[in-house]
């Protein structure tokens, strides 16, 4: 093929393809004005126990109408993600003129410190709650650790007979826990240390846990730990 050939199928292929992204383009956007289209309901498909369902409804009712193909589906999921208490929303299209919305709520593990809950996956999440919940406190950027390490110290820490009450991580890292019978336990640095001191301690103290309500116990030493009685 000579290269005015080359150059003139080249060129038709340009106009090709160009002519196809109008048409696809002119296309998308009559779908997405098109009144043949319209969104006529939004749905909640979960059933939610601690997000207010009238908000969830009140933030679909805003995101009605419209056009099917056009709606912000996007927009719609960050705002219901800003309702207390849910931690994920999906949207999806169901054909034809349909909104489906699924929610996933926070399930409160602790308090943070004095600002809002911590869930199980170690988030900071907004909420109020009457539960009796552990509180637990740490430098910014240590609430995953921090839930974490409170199942693994809260299943080591069963035979004592009293949960944890509080779990705290120092600036220095260091680990301490409270319990609910008043005994406080200091652990020291280096989660994993923490973990086999608090196990010795319970296979060596279990039996005599209660007798110890509200002393302050520390587990630091190599072979051994203290134990001071309050007052």
């Amino acid at each position: 093929m000579s290269a005015r050939g080359r150059l003139l199928r080249a060129a038709a292929g340009f106009v090709v393809g160009f002519a196809t992204l109008a048409v696809g383009a002119a296309s998308a956007y009559w779908l997405a004005h098109s009144p043949l289209f319209p969104l006529r309901a939004i749905g909640l498909c979960t059933s939610v126990v601690l997000a207010p369902r009238a908000e969830l409804e009140a933030v679909m009712a805003r995101h009605a109408g419209g056009n099917f193909f056009a709606a912000p589906i996007d927009e719609l999921r960050l705002a219901l993600e800003r309702v207390p208490w849910v931690r994920r929303a999906a949207v999806r299209r169901v054909w034809p003129h349909r909104l489906e919305v699924t929610i996933e709520e926070h399930v409160a593990l602790a308090r943070w410190g004095g600002e809002g809950l911590l869930n199980t996956y170690g988030e900071r999440f907004s909420g109020t709650t009457d539960a009796a919940l552990p509180l637990l406190s740490g430098p910014a950027g240590s609430e995953a650790e921090l839930a974490r390490r409170y199942l693994r110290f809260s299943q080591l820490a069963k035979p004592l007979g009293s949960p944890i009450e509080r779990l705290a991580l120092s600036a220095r890292h260091a680990w301490q826990i409270r319990l609910a019978n008043g005994i406080e336990l200091k652990l020291g640095r280096d989660a994993e240390a923490a973990e086999r001191r608090l196990a010795r301690f319970v296979d060596a103290y279990a039996p005599r846990a209660a007798a110890a309500a509200g002393a302050l116990i520390d587990l630091r030493y190599p072979n051994g730990f203290a134990v001071q009685v309050k007052g």
